[in-house]
């Protein structure tokens, strides 16, 4: 197992090589001058000058590469072009927020996504199965955007339900520690910016979580339908266990195998998802950060904050790989 865990980290190398060129071509390649792409059209020739000596556009694009690529190994992202702050200051300053909104999608997926996708595996071909799977088959249809708006428009503006942006109420004050609020509120024993974090917590994470469920619940059925079939299920079921044990006990942790897999990757999904989700609720974190950046034109956000994101996705992929092979030792990791 540590020599299978070493082998993947050491593939991790050229992966992130080849991200980081992906990365650095994005913007070069893109059709015009990348100064007037950040500038915009009518900017002067004396400032379309300087931002090429800022960013050192004038030299080759190997030197460009290789200065981008000496600047990552100090772990230097670059400086935001509108605010002179260091790149990777800002991802840190917001990825707490997109933080807690991915994981509280992915822990509604997970809950309500398995959860539908072993009864429906259950009671194949009944009532609820056609449901739960046609509503799985429309959450993966859907728009994430149109969905949050929809929700905007019923449970804030006519109902009045749910707050309709941010992360905390303005009259609502709380120790920051972690820059999670709901943490914080936890830590911090503030049982009133906890409920509140909460309450704003719901509609952004429930918009992000449709997708992921669908995708889990399916995957879920797909696989408890295949493993109940086995020859060993069939046993247990002849020598008189309950079904819910031969369900949960025998059935499900074989299953869960490749839910492990799609979850791992639903989970990168959703943090790259989430540029649209905190785009439209307004939520601080990585994902409107970028969505403003492209909107700015700022060159250093996108190319660090794109980099950021896919080293997340690669490393949450590595922790899957991992995680397969210990929930069933008998997979060989040879």
């Amino acid at each position: 197992m540590l020599a299978y865990a070493i082998r993947r980290i050491l593939i991790l190398i050229p992966t992130l090589l080849g991200v980081s060129i992906l990365v650095f071509l994005m913007l070069h390649l893109t059709p015009g001058d990348p100064a007037e792409l950040l500038l915009g059209e009518r900017a002067t020739d004396e400032a379309l000058h300087q931002i090429r000596e800022h960013l050192g556009l004038n030299e080759p694009l190997y030197v460009q590469y290789g200065m981008f690529l000496k600047r990552l190994m100090k772990g230097d992202l670059g400086e935001t072009i509108w605010t002179r702050q260091k790149v990777w200051i800002e991802v840190k300053q917001r990825f707490p927020a997109t933080m807690e909104l991915a994981v509280t999608a992915l822990f509604i997926a997970c809950l309500f996504g398995v959860t539908l996708g072993i009864i429906s595996a259950t009671k194949q071909y009944s009532i609820f199965d056609y449901v739960s799977m046609l509503g799985a088959l429309t959450g993966v249809s859907m728009p994430i955007f149109w969905l949050g708006l929809v929700f905007m428009l019923i449970f804030s503006v006519n109902l009045g339900w749910l707050p309709l942006s941010a992360r905390l109420s303005i009259d609502v004050d709380l120790q920051v520690i972690t820059n999670i609020y709901t943490l914080d509120a936890l830590l911090t024993r503030n049982w009133v910016a906890f409920r509140d974090a909460i309450w704003h917590l719901i509609m952004p994470a429930v918009t992000l979580s449709t997708i992921p469920m669908a995708i889990i619940a399916r995957m879920t059925r797909s696989a408890m339908l295949e493993v109940l079939r086995q020859d060993y299920i069939k046993t247990a079921k002849a020598k008189g266990l309950s079904q819910f044990k031969v369900v949960f006990k025998h059935g499900l942790r074989n299953a869960l195998i490749p839910v492990v897999t799609t979850i791992g990757l639903q989970f990168g999904v959703t943090l790259g998802g989430a540029i649209l989700t905190e785009s439209i609720f307004a939520w601080p974190g990585v994902g409107k950060w970028m969505y403003d950046a492209v909107m700015q034109r700022d060159y250093m956000v996108i190319q660090g904050g794109t980099l950021f994101i896919a080293a997340l996705f690669i490393l949450i992929n590595l922790c899957v790989d991992i995680l397969y092979a210990i929930i069933n030792p008998r997979i060989s990791v040879q």
